[in-house]
């Protein structure tokens, strides 16, 4: 008989600065967080609802809710698999089972999924978007990170890249329009860009939209990320796109995950790991994938105020492992 008990709290984290997207603005990263007790293990996972997604905290608390028994009755994550979609109330249940399992057998999470034991890694970190001359100035207080993404939008956007350009010049660059441009304006300024030095844009035109990119020979790399959610997805991306955004929240948890990755490995694309903004407990089983990735994009803690006490080092952009008392 399980000695399970299943508990799902939400937790706001003050940012450091308003965080801008196309799409809005937040002050705050609202997160939803469960924990699984089974005799003197336990596990836990992290996940934001998105509203892109057609998500809440209340409605994903509510998907939870309808698992929670299920869970305290012992199942596993193939079942929960088949009872919730690929999103976030999937994502922060599948990694607490991983985060459980990993510590009942004792045996490190990558090592039960396969992956290469986890090193250091780069972290793009993110330039909030606004008018060419406030994101200069940010960039300026980031001028030594390595790597830069800038949050772009319809207005100005090459304008943007340049006053970043010549506030970081040796930052490598890359950008997320979040599904902000046309594809007439991503073929018109692409050349700008890549002169500019970018290297990469996310989701430059709506998903619905991104049939227009077949046949178009791009300059700038083009990253899937709101086309892109599960391992599925890739055969009908690999015509439109030449790198996919890893992101749990989307593909409802690290199990996924790791089979986008396997699958994007195989198609031949390119990888990033990116994330929503969240403490160090939503980044830690994406930072187990940041070996096979191209591009890690896994700065949420840095644009929190303040994030867990257990959580990820960073020296400037340079993430650590996460430590196992965090997760897996």
């Amino acid at each position: 008989m399980t000695t399970r008990r299943f508990t799902v709290r939400r937790e706001s984290w003050p940012l450091a600065r308003p965080f801008a997207i196309s799409r809005g603005v937040k002050t705050a990263a609202e997160v939803l967080v469960c924990e699984i007790v089974d005799g003197r293990a336990k596990g836990r996972g992290e996940c934001v609802p998105y509203a892109r997604y057609g998500e809440t905290l209340d409605s994903v608390s509510a998907e939870i809710a309808g698992v929670a028994a299920r869970l305290e009755a012992g199942a596993d994550r193939a079942e929960i698999a088949a009872l919730l979609k690929p999103g976030a109330a999937r994502n922060v249940i599948d990694c607490a089972l991983w985060d459980l399992d990993a510590k009942q057998a004792d045996e490190p999470a990558w090592q039960r999924a396969g992956l290469p034991p986890p090193q250091a890694a780069i972290t793009a970190y993110t330039i909030s978007l606004d008018t060419p001359e406030a994101m200069g100035a940010a960039a300026a207080e980031a001028a030594t990170r390595p790597l830069l993404k800038l949050k772009l939008g319809a207005d100005d956007p090459v304008a943007c890249v340049a006053a970043v350009r010549r506030s970081a010049p040796n930052a490598r660059l890359i950008a997320d329009p979040n599904e902000g441009w046309s594809f007439e304006q991503l073929r018109a300024i692409a050349p700008e860009l890549v002169q500019l030095g970018l290297e990469l844009v996310e989701q430059p035109i709506p998903a619905a939209d991104d049939h227009q990119l077949v046949g178009w020979t791009s300059p700038l790399i083009l990253c899937a990320d709101e086309s892109f959610h599960v391992a599925a997805d890739i055969a009908a991306l690999s015509d439109r796109y030449s790198a996919v955004n890893i992101k749990l929240d989307k593909a409802g948890g690290f199990t996924e995950a790791v089979a986008c990755l396997r699958a994007a490995e195989a198609a031949g694309l390119k990888i990033m790991v990116g994330c929503m903004v969240a403490t160090s407990l939503a980044m830690a089983p994406a930072a187990l994938l940041a070996g096979s990735a191209t591009y890690v994009d896994l700065d949420g803690p840095l644009l929190l105020k303040q994030d867990r006490g257990d959580g990820i080092v960073f020296d400037g952009s340079l993430m650590h492992p996460p430590p196992r008392t965090l997760w897996g």
